[in-house]
């Protein structure tokens, strides 16, 4: 999947999430933020040939990315989609923060999609 491919099906899962909780629907709206916010970092590190399976993966990609960028937002970012996830389980959270999760999942895209435009070449960085 091409980078603004995948960047676009990640904003439109976010556009999901946004309308789930706009029909009150908390988890649903989680569940929508935290996948834009995989598919985007998944994307990433199947480009960089880096295993994306499971959850510990991600986060080992996502620190391979801090290091690659330098960008610690990167983390702080993924972490606030990892609690969407959580709250899709758990239905623990409010809508207000929810929508504050959703709007650093779209600052996340921002940050994570200029990554994916071809410049890595696989096996260098991180």
């Amino acid at each position: 999947m091409a980078a603004q491919t995948c960047y676009s099906a990640s904003r439109y899962l976010l556009a999901q999430g946004r309308e789930e909780l706009y029909l009150g629907d908390t988890r649903q709206a989680s569940e929508k933020g935290w996948r834009a916010a995989a598919q985007m970092v998944k994307h990433l590190a199947e480009q960089r040939g880096w295993e994306h399976q499971d959850h510990a993966a991600l986060y080992k990609v996502i620190s391979r990315l801090v290091a690659e960028t330098g960008d610690d937002d990167i983390r702080r970012l993924f972490h606030v989609a990892v609690s969407l996830e959580t709250n899709f389980y758990e239905n623990w959270d409010n809508a207000r923060n929810i929508d504050g999760g959703l709007d650093d999942v779209a600052l996340l895209l921002d940050r994570l999609a200029p990554l994916g435009d071809g410049r890595h070449i696989p096996g260098q960085g991180g």
